[in-house]
């Protein structure tokens, strides 16, 4: 804990120093060239992430609203919209818990409310990431398969896509708070446990490359088959 002792001459120092119990020292400034490239990058994402929430939320109105567009297809984008979704609000979460109190209270930045909000943040940030590469596996699977049992499929998809990122997080969150309990957690010194999110993630988008490439030759092999006639070939 922080004290400061009231003596004849005033309050004392803070002791032990902001710097030793929370990691933060109050005396270290960034240029002004730093602030303003901080902020204006920030004010960037901010307006891009506010656009698509409004967005992404309209899109989801719209589809729950109309029935005739309930189908496997559209729930994977469904599901994607609201993988994005989360990550909009989830960036704003983030941002009002380390930036709005660092000028209040500087020990808030280490408190189990802050990891919590960072452990929600990277869920949500791998959840988007697993529901891209769930929509490369449904198209793909899509083109290969002659008989395709979407529901059966879609169950998986969702296993994969909100399960796969919850089991990474949660190991991640029990090593580090096991191996690196230190600040808020939104700093990843310790490399060998930040591969825990960032492998799966690395490896999504390296299968979904794979996946991209596949649906392009398939495509162009349907395209140049002598069996397709104009109006199929207008299907693909």
């Amino acid at each position: 804990d922080i004290s400061r002792n009231c003596t004849e001459d005033g309050w004392s120092e803070p002791f032990p120093h902001y710097y030793d119990a929370c990691g933060f020292d109050e005396n270290e400034t960034e240029s002004d060239n730093q602030d303003y490239y901080y902020l204006s990058v920030k004010a960037l994402y901010t307006v891009g992430y506010s656009t698509s929430l409004v967005s992404l939320t309209t899109a989801m109105v719209i589809l729950c609203r109309f029935r005739k567009l309930h189908c496997t297809r559209n729930f994977i984008h469904m599901n994607l919209f609201v993988s994005f979704i989360l990550r909009a609000i989830s960036v704003f979460i983030k941002d009002g818990v380390l930036y709005a109190e660092q000028d209040g209270n500087h020990c808030f930045i280490s408190t189990v409310e802050c990891k919590a909000v960072m452990v929600f943040f990277h869920y949500c940030v791998m959840s988007n990431y697993f529901w891209l590469f769930i929509e490369g596996l449904y198209l793909f699977t899509l083109l290969v398969e002659t008989f395709f049992p979407e529901r059966r499929y879609f169950y998986w998809y969702t296993i994969i896509g909100w399960g796969t990122p919850t089991i990474c997080v949660t190991v991640w969150a029990v090593l580090r708070l096991h191996f690196d309990d230190t600040g808020c957690w939104d700093m990843n010194d310790n490399t060998a446990l930040w591969w825990v999110i960032k492998g799966p993630v690395v490896g999504s988008i390296m299968i979904n490359f794979v996946l991209f490439i596949g649906i392009i030759v398939i495509l162009v092999q349907k395209l140049q088959s002598p069996d397709i006639g104009g109006n199929e070939s207008s299907i693909y």
